[in-house]
């Protein structure tokens, strides 16, 4: 699922070394974004995720 486009490549690709990071956004709510590196050319790769999903607790 850690898959982006990459704009050197023109490709989508599945990210190496991945990690889930938090960006500011408007009011203050932060947004979440998966980080990571092209496997092919090493260009730094970046894709905005949705919301997390808040479990119902029944």
């Amino acid at each position: 699922m850690n898959e982006a486009y990459c704009v050197k490549c023109k490709a989508k690709r599945e990210m190496k070394d991945a990690k889930e990071v938090a960006m500011k956004g408007k009011g203050g709510v932060e947004r979440r974004a998966m980080t990571g590196v092209c496997p092919v050319c090493g260009t730094k790769m970046f894709r905005i995720l949705g919301k997390k999903q808040e479990v119902a607790a029944a």
